[in-house]
């Protein structure tokens, strides 16, 4: 595994302006090094009475955060902190509550736990030619755990949110923006600038009236119970275990899961194509 204090690198443009670049190859993972680096970008950022805003991006084009470590010893996240909760819980609920401005600028797929981190930002915004969002358990076996059953309903209703992890479809930036699963889808070739833009006007701003206006709209709007988040987690992986989830993985594998080809590039293709194929068979049974 890769040293976590390489997988995210920590630029800052300007005083107050935080961007950090997620790098995990081959198609950023989220692993244990990942959230182990994300650990410490948060410890920074608690430390520091400096910063009013950071970016998340991605060092990869294609590929924001792929999703979770299917593949790996993942029993890390299970770990409790000091308060009773699992690691991946204890940190999305401290970026909910850090006194700056948290920004995902989505470019690539972001899928499974990559979708569900930048749902626990404060604002996304969407690459509208590059950015796909994607809760793709259903379509391997599982319920999303890493927040996607708490946030999606609070952002786009129930209703949209079943659409989502049920029909475990990829929602391209147009629709998401449409859903309100993302602030704004803006074109590639203004994102970079739009964002970087935007992020320098918050850098502007006094931190005190940014921290007490964001706890202002997390005590008025709610953000997910961390318990809540932590229970999702543990449904989650259970569902990881079952027999038809175990076989469905070993095949996912064997095409290609986690590897740079066309699997993780066309996962939604890739699950129409099973579903067809267990339909095919359930036809041919009778």
């Amino acid at each position: 595994m890769t040293d976590s204090t390489s997988l995210i690198r920590l630029t800052e443009p300007i005083p107050g302006y935080i961007r950090a670049t997620i790098d995990n190859p081959p198609v950023n993972i989220f692993d244990m090094g990942v959230l182990a680096a994300l650990e410490d970008v948060v410890d920074v950022l608690e430390r520091r009475d400096d910063v009013k805003t950071v970016v998340f991006e991605s060092a990869d084009p294609d590929f924001f955060i792929a999703h979770f470590d299917l593949l790996g010893d993942t029993s890390g996240f299970l770990e409790e902190r000091p308060n009773g909760l699992h690691r991946w819980p204890d940190l999305t609920t401290r970026i909910a509550r850090l006194p700056i401005l948290t920004i995902a600028a989505l470019r690539g797929r972001a899928r499974g736990a990559g979708c569900e981190f930048a749902l626990a930002l404060d604002i996304r915004f969407a690459s509208r030619e590059k950015a796909i969002l994607h809760q793709p358990e259903a379509g391997f076996g599982a319920v999303p755990g890493g927040g996607a059953l708490e946030r999606l309903p609070r952002l786009i209703g129930r209703s949209r949110a079943l659409e989502l992890v049920l029909g475990a479809e990829e929602v391209r930036a147009d629709r998401a923006e449409l859903y309100g699963l993302v602030n704004r889808a803006i074109p590639d070739a203004e994102f970079e600038a739009t964002v970087d833009a935007f992020a320098r006007r918050v850098a502007s701003f006094d931190r005190p009236v940014l921290a007490l206006a964001k706890r202002t709209i997390n005590e008025r709007a709610g953000i997910p119970d961390p318990h809540d988040l932590s229970d999702s987690q543990g449904r989650f992986l259970a569902t990881t275990q079952y027999a038809e989830t175990q076989q469905r993985m070993s095949q996912w594998a064997a095409d290609g899961l986690q590897q740079r080809g066309e699997l993780e590039f066309s996962m939604n293709d890739y699950i129409t194509r099973q579903a067809e194929a267990q339909l095919g068979g359930r036809r041919g049974s009778r």
